[in-house]
This record gives C-alpha cells, sequence and structure tokens, in this order.
C-alpha cells in the first residue's frame, strides 16, 4: 500500500483544523450554540420633514405614498393619515378617553390599532377610517407590524408575539436575543425585507431582528438625531415607517418635530 505524500498529509490535516474551527464557531465548550455577533449600524440624514410636535408617536406606517400614525395618551390618543411631505393630518379619528393608543399595521384594506393597557385592539377602514369592531387581547399592546400573512406584536418584554390575522389569537412567540442576552422592552415594529424592526424603550437604537429565531441580527445607533425640543424623558426615539416601493426607512420619536428619512451605513 502506498503511503500518503507529505503534501496530501498536510492537506488532511489542514481540513481537519478547519472543520474543526467551523464547528467550534458554531457550539461552544457547553454545546450551546454560538449566534454570530450582531451588526452595528450608523446612519446618514437623506431628508428631514415636519412632524406634529404633538403627536405621542406609539405606531408609524407607510402605505400608498401616505403615512399612518397612532398617537397615545388617554384623552388624546388618535388615527391619522398624514401627508409625508408637509406633515398636515389629512384624515384623524380621535379615541374614547380611556383607551391609550399603540402600534398600528395595515392589512389590505383595514387599520389594526392597539391599545396599551385596555386589552383590545381595533379595526378600521383604511378609506374613511370608520370603526369596523375591535378584539380583545390578553396582552398589553406596544408595538404591531405585519409580514403578509401574521401580524407581530411586542408587548414591552422580550418577546414577539405572532397573531392571526383574521381572529387576532396569538399563535406563536419567540424571544430576542442578542447572543444570550435577552432584548427587552421592544416596542414600536417595522417588517423589512424579512426582519423586524423594532424601537427598544427608551434607548436611541433600534433593533434588527430575525422574526423566526429571535435573534438580533443588528443594531442602528440612532444617537444624534434631533428629538422632541426641551428635556421631556418621555418624548424618546418611537417610530419606524418603510417605504417598500422606493426603499426608503423613516424614523421619528414622541412629540418630536421632525421624521427622518435615513439610510444604513456600516
Amino acid at each position: 500500500m502506498r503511503r500518503p505524500s507529505s503534501v496530501a498529509a498536510s492537506c488532511a490535516l489542514l481540513i481537519l483544523v478547519l472543520s474543526g474551527s467551523i464547528l467550534l464557531f458554531h457550539i461552544n465548550n457547553s454545546g450551546q450554540t454560538i449566534t454570530p455577533q450582531a451588526l452595528h449600524y450608523d446612519y446618514t440624514v437623506i431628508n428631514t420633514y415636519p412632524h406634529d410636535p404633538n403627536a405621542f408617536t406609539e405606531g408609524l406606517v407607510y402605505v400608498d405614498e401616505l403615512l399612518y400614525e397612532s398617537t397615545g395618551l388617554q384623552g388624546s390618543s388618535s388615527l391619522r393619515r398624514v401627508d409625508l411631505a408637509s406633515g398636515n393630518v389629512l384624515a384623524q379619528v380621535v379615541l374614547p378617553w380611556q383607551y391609550f393608543g399603540e402600534g398600528i399595521a395595515v392589512v389590505n384594506n383595514l387599520i389594526i390599532q392597539l391599545t396599551w393597557q385596555s386589552h383590545v385592539g381595533f379595526v378600521y377602514d383604511k378609506e374613511d377610517f370608520s370603526l369596523i369592531g375591535n378584539f380583545s387581547n390578553p396582552s398589553e399592546g406596544w408595538g404591531l407590524t405585519f409580514d403578509d400573512e401574521r401580524l407581530i406584536m411586542s408587548n414591552g418584554s422580550d418577546y414577539l408575539l405572532f397573531l392571526d390575522r383574521a381572529t387576532f389569537e396569538i399563535v406563536d412567540e419567540v424571544r430576542v436575543h442578542d447572543g444570550n442576552v435577552s432584548v427587552g422592552k421592544l416596542n414600536e415594529l417595522e417588517y423589512v425585507n424579512g426582519d423586524v424592526y423594532a424601537n427598544v424603550f427608551q434607548q436611541r437604537k433600534i433593533a434588527i431582528i430575525n422574526p423566526e429565531t429571535g435573534d438580533v441580527k443588528g443594531w442602528i445607533d440612532l444617537t444624534g438625531l434631533q428629538g422632541a425640543l426641551g428635556d421631556d424623558p418621555e418624548a424618546v426615539l418611537n417610530g419606524i415607517a418603510y417605504d417598500k416601493r422606493d426603499d426608503r426607512l423613516f424614523v421619528t420619536g414622541k412629540n418630536w418635530p421632525l421624521l427622518y428619512e435615513i439610510r444604513l451605513a456600516s
């Protein structure tokens, strides 16, 4: 039998070493899977637009060249249709005083709106804002988005909850984590090219989440954006909208005078 040449033996050894390295990358000493480190993104401001400084933004969606916005606070919560360029409110419905408006999602010709602690959500006609119905929500309502199949909701915890688009029942959930660290206080949500973008309450950053696994794939650091005038601690970054047709990303905050179109930069 022929003995392997030194070149062949070296190649075989190299393959074994590389294979071991790949295995170690995926499995640590305790047998747990190691998640690849999340990417970190900076941003460039492409455009700025007027935003109502009295809008306590809780939900934001861009559809058919119009913004749809849900505002919070008891006694002044609303659902709005807003012109992007001017910031003018084109249509509005004010919620009954006892409800605190939260996240919204557009599903075909319907707008779904959550409320914070009332355990109820509302369904509106997208065109005339007429109230079609409501539904029960066993959890607090924070953020809401739609992935073309299911509604995806946050409730201030480290979980994303998946709701049936017709019955609004919770059908699945996933814990959000960056490596082995849970990411809580998930707030306003937006579905962007297969990922969920989530504001983290009281932080100037957005988590980019794989909705199937809960892995945080990246962070967008929005430090430096002008927020609300004054030092209101409640006027936090909160509001993400995506223009799918023209690939534009918009962000704003509660009582912010500006809405920003940004582009990510690594």
